[in-house]
């Protein structure tokens, strides 16, 4: 079993003088590992080059975002798993064992996620994906571990295998034929969420995704834009509708995409009154982004797959908000 660890980069030099080490002494026995430059106008590939020879780098022409990043550096790498890796992760020893094993072991889980901690406090859980992520009725993305911005200490009760709805793109595990099966990463998403839609598309497919607790890596996240920043509001609201509008089923679609009108309009408003209003704005160029691209996406929809099944809960905005249940484990 070939894995081939590629690290998507762009102006990230410091990113990895500090993490890059931690990935080679860990890896380089098992795994072959690659830099994907996205077009950095920094010295980062140069420094790659001068300092870990045995690093391979992949040299893409512009800066297409995490999508098009990957899906033009996948072109040309010969291994049979594919591991996305964020630059800002920390990875520990025997990171890939468990991985392989649950590859060698179940021919239909295509895509793996590990246990993702907080690089900045290692007793917590890490936002982009914790113990595995899942979405509700609405679209919204939570996981196993983190509900929005609430963080559970690791006390060893995700320390299990699960089959999960999304696994997170800060270190994403996947089978390279199911990667070019499915025509890669949407490169409409640009950044943000695009690996919930690869993921829901698997499933379309008949793959499972699974996470495994028995791997560990520390992710320090927002590295590349800040929770405070609104750019990464307009991508996380736009694409979460975009996942709407290409793979909620049709018996579901209108309720669902109505709803989000509703929702996100309170969460507008939710801004404004937190004194924030270039995040409501924000959410409003998002979503006059979708009504722009909404038949592109119809479109895109039409030759999917739909999964009936795709909500656990019905909605994690009321459990949240109303009901005060701030763990995963407290859902109903």
């Amino acid at each position: 079993m070939k894995i081939a660890i590629v690290i998507l980069n762009w102006n990230g030099q410091k990113l990895l003088e500090q993490f890059l080490p931690s990935v080679i002494a860990f890896s380089s026995k098992e795994a072959a590992i690659y830099i994907a430059d996205n077009a950095s106008t920094d010295s980062s590939v140069t420094y790659v080059k001068e300092n870990f020879p045995t690093v391979k780098v992949i040299e893409n022409t512009i800066n297409g975002g995490y999508a098009k990043g990957y899906n033009d550096a996948l072109q040309s790498i010969d291994a049979d798993i594919y591991c996305l890796l964020n630059s800002d992760v920390e990875v520990t020893e025997n990171w890939l064992d468990p991985i392989k094993n649950v590859f060698k072991n179940e021919e239909n889980t295509a895509i793996i996620q590990p246990k993702l901690l907080d690089f900045k406090d290692k007793t917590k859980f890490e936002y982009a994906g914790a113990a595995g992520g899942f979405i509700d009725l609405y679209g919204y993305p939570y996981c196993r571990g983190r509900l929005f911005n609430q963080l559970e200490k690791d006390n060893g009760q995700f320390n299990d295998e699960a089959t999960i709805f999304w696994a997170s793109g800060a270190c994403l595990f996947i089978r390279s034929k199911v990667f070019h099966q499915l025509g890669g990463l949407d490169e409409d998403y640009f950044a943000h969420q695009e690996e919930i839609d690869l993921c829901w598309r698997a499933q379309n497919r008949g793959f499972k995704i699974k996470y495994v607790g028995s791997s560990t890596v520390y992710h320090v996240g927002g590295a590349t834009l800040e929770e405070t920043n609104p750019h990464k509001t307009y991508l996380n609201f736009r694409n979460s509708l975009l996942n709407i509008v290409k793979n909620v089923p049709k018996r579901w679609f209108l309720f669902v995409l109505f709803s989000r009108l509703i929702l996100d309009g309170i969460a507008g408003l939710k801004f404004l009154l937190e004194l924030k209003p270039v995040h409501t704005l924000a959410i409003v160029k998002a979503h006059f982004s979708v009504y722009k691209n909404f038949f592109k996406f119809l479109k895109k929809r039409r030759v999917l797959q739909k999964k009936q099944d795709y909500n656990l809960h019905t909605s994690i905005v009321w459990q949240y908000f109303a009901l005060g249940r701030k763990k995963f484990d407290e859902l109903k």
